[in-house]
């Protein structure tokens, strides 16, 4: 059976990410191949889609590399954040479904009852799943796949803090649902830039070659 192009890049793309693969380390398709067990054709087509994403590079004489970003680039992924995730939020109060509503209170719940028994270790997976599900109740399926581009890019750059409020952290998440479902994008707007700002504030650039505490992998 031929695997899809697409799930060999997510798999190439999660080993980046994670920390496989360094930052300018080779990626030949001859090694990829083997530790996927696939053919070339796949891997191929995955890194160029990894290329265009700005995850690999291709160097003369050397071949498809992992790319590394100067820390200018990875400021300016957080900046860029902080403009589009306002923007679905609005958007989600304009066009989500009953589905996307039901699903986020239902992470706002799991969320604060983490967060009342002192049980903070799915609060980072949680939060992810659920800026994933705002952004999927844009309605945007560009817009979805951008968020979802830079999340895995800023997981790669940037090692996150623990919140050392999370109580406020979901509380500003059920405001923002609150707002999402009455309708108001203005509010959610508001209420989503506010907490994007602060979550800035938490994120550390890694250094090229630092052994990470875990491997932190962004919901697809």
């Amino acid at each position: 059976m031929r695997v899809p192009a697409q799930s060999v890049c997510t798999a190439i793309r999660d080993d980046i990410v994670s920390g496989v693969f360094p930052r300018g380390s080779r990626l030949t398709e001859e090694l990829l191949a083997r530790r996927y067990g696939v053919s070339r054709v796949p891997v191929r087509e995955a890194l160029r889609t990894l290329e265009s994403e700005g995850f690999v590079t291709t160097r003369r004489h050397a071949g498809a590399c992992v790319a590394e970003p100067t820390e200018q680039e990875a400021a300016d992924l957080l900046e860029v954040r902080t403009l589009l995730e306002p923007l679905g939020a609005a958007r989600a109060a304009q066009r989500r479904t009953e589905a996307h509503l039901k699903v986020l209170r239902g992470l706002v719940r799991l969320g604060q009852e983490r967060v009342r028994r002192g049980q903070g270790e799915d609060l980072r997976s949680l939060g992810g799943w659920f800026h994933e599900t705002l952004a999927q109740a844009s309605g945007s399926p560009g817009l979805t796949a951008l968020l979802t581009q830079l999340r895995h890019k800023i997981a790669w750059m940037y090692a996150v803090e623990q919140s050392a409020r999370p109580a406020e952290c979901w509380a500003e998440h059920g405001a923002i649902v609150d707002a999402v479902a009455r309708g108001d994008a203005e509010r959610a707007r508001a209420l989503t830039a506010l907490h994007t700002e602060r979550a800035v504030a938490a994120h550390r650039l890694r250094q090229p070659g630092a052994p990470k505490r875990e491997q932190e992998r962004v919901r697809t």
